[in-house]
């Protein structure tokens, strides 16, 4: 990781950008929260338990988009499962997605030390969240202090969350929860910084991350970002198929689609784009109130788009 360094600022303007994402509005800090479920989805040999409460708002989040529901979830798991660093991890995010800095101070710092403490008993995901926990302590300084002020700080973190990670690498290179984590981190890296390809790390979604759902739309935001429409949109395809009652996954979809109608000033692709940003906001009741309107200004500048084509 130290050939990053030298483009320090870029690195700390990346990881202000982490903490200002929501799984499109704020992906930065739920691609953190990929869980070991009870029923273990990543295809363990031996599977890694975590409470129902926990498994059960990491479906509202992440295959229904729901994060109302969401958020009873998480009351019952900080009850009832203290020591899991995944429902602190959630927690934080939506701390952050509401705008609550405080809680977000709060539930960043009981990730770090619920990590830790689970090192002894499970060190592959006391490791993970140890790294989570220093990144969203990373991203408070930056959001707190600036980019400018918070430069050195926010870069101690992010060094402490790759060795962390490579810790956990070191004990099971091949594991489905640690790729699918890593493999978001570097790709959003990658995209954004010069010097760095993006390849291995498409690669290691593609191959070793699971569910498979998160990985292709891993794979999609990627391919967004990199301005290769069409791989974007098969990636984005099929992470619907693995969670179709997902609006976020529609909101992808839209985004690439948009894109790639502006690019080719196609009035179909902006017509269906529409269609899709239209098919997020039938759940908007259930979506944070900064993601809707996001989406509604994106959808607005869609219609723009169309209209300008004569559409």
């Amino acid at each position: 990781m130290n050939k990053l360094f030298p483009a320090s600022q870029i690195v700390v303007t990346k990881l202000t950008k982490f903490a200002q994402v929501s799984f499109t509005a704020a992906i930065a800090l739920n691609l953190w929260v990929t869980p070991s479920l009870a029923g273990d989805p990543f295809g363990r040999n031996e599977p890694h338990q975590i409470g129902d409460h926990t498994e059960a708002a990491f479906k509202a989040i992440f295959q229904q988009g729901n994060y109302p529901q969401a958020e009873r979830h998480l009351k019952e798991a900080l009850e009832k499962e203290p020591n899991e660093p995944l429902a602190y991890a959630m927690q934080a995010s939506l701390a952050y997605i509401n705008g609550d800095l405080t809680n977000l101070n709060k539930y960043s710092q009981q990730t770090l030390a619920a990590g830790q403490k689970l090192i002894a008993n499970d060190p592959l995901r006391g490791y993970l969240y140890t790294a989570v926990g220093h990144f969203f302590e990373g991203a408070i300084v930056v959001t707190r202090e600036g980019a400018a002020k918070g430069a050195t700080q926010a870069l101690g973190r992010l060094r402490q969350v790759y060795e962390y990670l490579d810790k956990a690498e070191a004990i099971s290179p091949k594991d489905p929860e640690l790729n699918l984590l890593k493999g978001y981190m570097d790709l959003m890296l990658s995209v954004n910084l010069p010097f760095a390809n993006p390849d291995e790390a498409i690669g290691r979604l593609e191959t070793s991350a699971a569910p498979r759902y998160l990985a292709d739309r891993g794979i999609a935001i990627g391919y967004r970002d990199l301005k290769q429409y069409t791989q974007a949109l098969d990636y984005a395809n099929q992470a619907i198929k693995g969670a179709p009652e997902n609006p976020e996954l529609y909101y992808l979809k839209a985004q690439v689609l948009k894109e790639q109608g502006r690019r080719e000033k196609s009035q179909p692709l902006l017509r269906e784009a529409i269609a899709n940003f239209d098919k997020a906001l039938t759940k908007k009741s259930q979506l944070p109130a900064s993601l809707v309107k996001q989406i509604e200004r994106e959808r607005k500048s869609a219609v723009n788009q169309l209209n300008n084509l004569g559409g």
